[in-house]
This record gives structure tokens, sequence and C-alpha cells, in this order.
């Protein structure tokens, strides 16, 4: 039915949507981004246990499995903490732009986990994400901290990916994602406790609009974008969805120009550094498919 076609897609690009508006909440939110990520992922966590006993969802896993979604959770910790903290030290467009960057990482992370060999395009595609964070970089450089932060939380968001991919095989994604969000509230109390921040009262008194805030960022763009996400693969191509999360950047640099149009207008320069890179990131998703369905074709013939 194209109605109930058209549903999913509409559904897909607000979750596209939502991603982009992650970064928004990022910078309205006053806390620290380890604080920031630490109450995100509480409330998600708590969200998601309700979401599993409401929908009676068996949670039992063996303890290597534990032990492996515990350290993706630490990866997604470090990967939201890096990248609300290249908000707060540069802008949402800086911080957009450089998670655009993980088609890069990705190039050579892939190969590694997959054990297959390196791509030609992947090297030429890796190559072109870099001349594009070196315009940015020669324009912004002011926003050095940003952009190193936010190249940084590139790389641990490929990683997850990676990783992720391999425990979606096996496991249901709600089930690997409560234990990534328990062990990332471990972590990264341990993590806050030595940087000599004290769990007091202090900690916990933020403003109302901090906590209207972080409990959207929980709920809509953490808890429901996850589960949305694989709700919507069922009936859209991995493909499709992986191409229209490609235009996360673009969103949430255009939301940023809205909400904070002082702070987020960029140089020429910047804005074609990261069309080259969101671009690149596009057609790199455009080759996987198209190598993905000549592989299949000639498996069939053969």
């Amino acid at each position: 039915m194209p109605n109930a076609k058209l549903k999913h897609y509409l559904h897909l690009h607000l979750l596209v949507f939502i991603a982009g508006f992650t970064a928004i909440l990022g910078k309205k939110i006053s806390i620290g981004s380890s604080p920031l990520v630490w109450y995100r992922m509480v409330i998600a966590a708590i969200l998601m246990f309700l979401f599993i006993k409401l929908t009676k969802i068996n949670i039992k896993v063996s303890k290597k499995a534990i032990l492996q979604f515990s350290a993706a959770g630490i990866i997604i910790a470090l990967h939201w903490v890096t990248f609300f903290e290249s908000i707060k030290q540069s802008n949402v467009s800086i911080a957009l732009a450089m998670f655009s960057s993980g088609a890069f990482f990705a190039s050579f992370i892939e190969p590694i986990f997959f054990k297959r060999r390196i791509q030609a395009y992947e090297i030429i595609f890796g190559v072109v994400v870099v001349l594009g964070v070196s315009l940015i970089l020669n324009s912004e450089l002011k926003y050095i901290n940003g952009i190193v932060l936010g190249l940084l939380s590139a790389l641990f968001s490929t990683l997850f990916a990676v990783v992720n991919g391999r425990f979606i095989e096996r496991h249901k994604a709600t089930v690997i994602s409560f234990y990534e969000f328990i062990s990332g509230v471990l972590f990264l109390t341990v993590f806050i406790y030595f940087s000599g921040t004290n769990f007091d009262e202090r900690f916990f008194l933020l403003s109302n609009e901090d906590w209207i805030y972080l409990f959207i960022l929980a709920s809509v763009c953490t808890a429901y974008a996850f589960i949305g996400a694989v709700e919507v693969m069922r009936y859209i191509s991995p493909f499709t969805v992986i191409l229209s999360y490609n235009l996360e950047p673009v969103y949430g640099i255009i939301l940023a120009l809205i909400f904070f149009p002082e702070s987020e207008k960029m140089s020429p320069q910047f804005y074609i550094g990261a069309l080259v890179i969101i671009v690149t990131l596009i057609l790199d998703a455009l080759f996987k498919n198209y190598k993905r369905r000549k592989q299949k074709t000639s498996s069939i013939t053969n």
C-alpha cells in the first residue's frame, strides 16, 4: 500500500530530524558534557526498562554478551561526551560537520572488524573527507578544540556502529541498548567521580529548563529514537535508512542556524567543506549499495 509506505518514510525522516535536533538540545542544556550524558543514559535506561517490562521482552543473555555490550556502552558514552563537549567548545555546526567524517574512519575500521580488504574507492572517499575537514580547519582555526573533539566523536561513533552491527545479528536492539546504557552509566559514574565531581546535592540541583531538555533528550532523542530506528527497518531497506541518516548533519546545521543565528553563522569555506564531507558520505553509501547488489546478482548467476 503506497500510503503505508509513505507513512514509514515520513517516520524515518522524523527520526533523522530528531537525530539532528539532539545537537540543539546539547547546546541548550547548561551542565557539563559528562553529567549531561550521565543523565541522558540514566533516564533512557529507566525508560527502556519500563518498555521491556511492558512488552515482556526477555533480557537474559550470556555473561560474554553482557561484557561485549558493556564495552559498546562505554564507546557510545565516550562518543556522546566528546560530541557534546565539541558543541560546548565550538558550536553545533562544527560538531556535526566533524561527526560526518565518520565515513573516513569507517573505511579503515570496517575492514579490520569484518576481515576484508580496503576498497580503492574507500581510500579515495577518505582522502576527500580529509580535504573537507582541512577546508573547515583552515577557515575555523579558532574552534580547533571543538574540531578535534568532533573528530574523536566521529571515531567513537563509527567504532560503535561497527561493533553494534555484529550484535544486532544475534540479539534484539532493545536488549542491546538497555545493557549498553547501564554500562555507560556505570562507566560515567566512575569517570565523573575521579574527575573531582561529587554526587552531592549540587550535582542533582538543575534548573527546570535543563530537566525539561534532558527528559526530551533521553526520551524522544534516545529511547524512542533507538526503538524507532529498528522498527522502521522492518519496512524500509537498511540502505535507505543509512542513506537517510546521512542527512542528520544537514538537518542539524539548518536547525542550528534557526535556533542560534548569531553563533552558528560560519564562513563560506566552512559550508563548502561540510558539503564536501556530506556528499562524500552519500556517495560512499551509494557505492556500497551498488557493490552489494552486484555481488548478489553475480552469486545468483553463478
